[in-house]
């Protein structure tokens, strides 16, 4: 039985541009007591390879995160597929607000020991004891009200391209630095606030909804579907946008314009820009903010000397990194010292 990927990522996209059909992006979790998430995983994974799905897919003993690609003309059986799963049962789909039939390019499914890791060990902190779900209208009503603090519950460099206004966006890199930083700075507020939490999709706003109603606060709301489902409401009523800039997306696409503001600069030289690029430079692969004027001079790099390495020959670049320990950056998220105007 096949439980694994038999194509690269290049041998895909390929099979998908000769296809030419429409692909859609589209995002779903569930918090779940799951008995056997390897079971479970090698289910999805040998369903999913049927029907051409293509993504990221995390299975824990905590439930399910995932973010795919789907055929559009297989939608629907692949909708019966989800469905006859007990816990997933009419799940909420998050479709992208922009599609790329290209997003994913190949198919992951994972065990892990938390669908969000959170760093927590308490035994006693049930994750599906969560908040309260709002609608987009309802976000909206509570962020008007002077008793509300929105807060965000994404790292900064997503928050750093595009956030509701007025929010609380903790300078972190992590989601588990985010909840003992919120704790204690609203450690004041746990029975005289409204606590109104959102992230990308809804999954780590509501296990933090569900750990700060652990840690004693009163009043804890988050917003159903995340940014995703709040703008795709928005556009669907033609209620008020209070979010400005991009939405950080964990694909290829990196970002969906939300508003046409612009909040973040580019990290080389300070000028107005949002848009995400690993740096050019595999030994590297720094992930920061590059305005298309630094992208045409340093070739999409990060800083001179990555820019003189990604220009040699690949097999002299190979033997560069030959021997040396793994200094890929991906995970600094514009942290580098190299960038002069990082966050």
């Amino acid at each position: 039985m096949q439980l694994y990927n038999t194509l690269s990522a290049k041998e895909r996209e390929a099979l998908i541009d000769e296809a030419g059909e429409e692909r859609l992006t589209l995002s779903f979790y569930q918090y779940a007591h799951i008995g056997n998430p390897l079971l479970f995983r090698n289910h999805l994974f040998v369903a999913f390879d049927e029907l051409e799905v293509l993504g990221r897919i995390y299975v824990a003993h905590e439930g399910i995160n995932a973010q795919l690609s789907v055929p559009a003309k297989k939608f629907s059986t692949f909708k019966a597929f989800i469905d006859a799963i007990y816990f997933l049962n009419n799940v909420r789909l998050n479709i992208a607000i922009e599609q790329d039939s290209k997003s994913f390019l190949k198919l992951k499914v994972k065990v892990r020991h938390k669908i969000v890791a959170d760093g927590l060990e308490d035994e006693s902190f049930d994750v599906t004891n969560k908040g309260i779900h709002v609608t987009a209208e309802k976000f909206n009503e509570l962020a008007e009200d002077d008793h509300t603090i929105i807060v965000d519950m994404r790292n900064h460099y997503e928050s750093e391209i595009g956030h509701f206004q007025g929010a609380i966006t903790p300078d972190v890199d992590t989601f588990r630095d985010s909840l003992p930083i919120i704790e204690e700075e609203l450690a004041d507020h746990k029975e005289d606030k409204k606590l109104l939490m959102y992230c990308t999709g809804g999954i780590r706003c509501e296990k933090a909804s569900a750990y700060f109603k652990h840690k004693g606060f009163k009043n804890v709301y988050q917003l159903e579907g995340g940014i995703i489902e709040y703008t795709r409401q928005v556009n669907e009523k033609e209620l008020e946008n209070k979010f400005i800039g991009k939405n950080f997306v964990f694909d290829d696409r990196r970002a969906e314009r939300i508003s046409e503001d612009v909040i973040a600069q580019c990290h080389q030289c300070g000028q107005p820009a949002d848009v995400h690029i690993n740096c050019a430079n595999e030994a590297c692969h720094l992930l920061f903010i590059q305005c298309e004027d630094c992208q045409e001079k340093m070739n999409t790099c990060c800083s001179q000397e990555c820019k003189e390495i990604a220009a040699l020959p690949y097999e002299e670049q190979k033997a560069l990194r030959k021997g040396k320990g793994n200094s890929n950056q991906i995970f600094k998220k514009g942290r580098s010292e190299k960038l002069a105007f990082k966050k």
